[in-house]
């Protein structure tokens, strides 16, 4: 009886280590290779499962295996767009392969996932301060009269005046009236309303959401960064202006078809746009040698002939 037993421990050893193989016929470089071509082919989760049994079925060193983890990880953020996923493929490299040399940027990864799930601290800290739902807290931000609510939510006179001073000048002026005012609280409760709506359906957590919040607080950030590195360093002086009118004299005068000069206007019938010109032509100095800078600093290489 023992003895049966131990053969069929033996029998069941040997099926268990046969169905954990990999095909006999399938080389190991032909699934890495074959997974490669589906991510050629766009075919990107297909891809993830056979890089999946490629770490399942394959004796790897730990090299490659973080490697393969980051390919995976990275198909799943720049490809799928699931950061959810991707997180958790590089935090596995991270906690089982820390000696990778591929650390420095799946750090720098996982804080790009962070912020695309709107998980980091400063991300969470603007959303609580933009779903306010404490009235009280409100009230001590922006004060005034409340001019409406929704549900436990008052929406004051300070909110109002936020929200419309928000606007570029040219459309702030179009709701000076109270009707004018009125009609964009309505619009603003629609807006807030719709908002809760789609955060409540799970919207918030939806992949083109997400890209696109991220893509949105990105452009603003480099406008901020402009507006403190470049728009600031553009000083101009009145005397600027005209040696800059007397050295471009031909830009404002009058010409006929052939191009000739046909009257020289005046500095001062063309001043506003001469300004304007050398404001232009300071700023984007300002912003060449910026980036410059940033070029020099990063060590950026481009390789034009590799474009297609």
């Amino acid at each position: 009886m023992n003895k049966l037993l131990g053969i069929i421990l033996m029998v069941l050893v040997i099926w268990g280590c046969q169905s954990k193989a990999p095909e006999p016929d399938i080389e190991a470089d032909k699934v890495r290779e074959y997974a490669g071509d589906l991510i050629n082919r766009a075919l990107y989760s297909q891809a993830i499962g056979q890089y999946v049994y490629y770490l399942d079925h394959y004796k790897i060193d730990r090299r490659e295996r973080a490697n393969v983890h980051y390919i995976i990880a990275n198909t799943y953020f720049e490809r799928l767009k699931d950061y959810e996923s991707a997180l958790g493929s590089y935090l596995k490299i991270k906690h089982f392969y820390p000696e990778s040399t591929l650390m420095d940027e799946v750090n720098k990864r996982i804080v790009a996932c962070l912020e695309r799930l709107e998980r980091s601290g400063d991300a969470q800290q603007v959303l609580d301060e933009a779903v306010q739902l404490d009235p009280r807290d409100v009230r001590k931000k922006r004060p005034g009269a409340v001019i409406a609510r929704i549900g436990k939510r008052e929406i004051t006179q300070g909110d109002l005046d936020f929200e419309l001073s928000q606007l570029p000048p040219s459309v702030r002026d179009q709701f000076n009236s109270k009707e004018k005012k009125l009609e964009f609280l309505r619009e603003y409760v629609a807006t807030e309303l719709m908002y809760d709506t789609a955060r409540r359906a799970g919207l918030d957590k939806d992949p083109e959401v997400i890209e696109g919040a991220f893509q949105s607080k990105k452009m603003l950030m480099v406008r901020k960064l402009l507006q403190e590195r470049v728009a600031t360093k553009v000083d101009i002086e009145a005397s600027d202006i005209e040696l800059y009118y007397e050295a471009n004299k031909t830009e404002y005068a009058e010409k006929n078809d052939e191009g000739e000069i046909v009257k020289q206007k005046p500095f001062s019938q063309v001043k506003d746009r001469v300004a304007q010109d050398l404001y232009t032509q300071k700023y984007q100095n300002a912003y060449q040698g910026l980036i410059e800078k940033m070029i020099m600093a990063e060590d950026v290489k481009f390789y034009d002939k590799n474009v297609q």
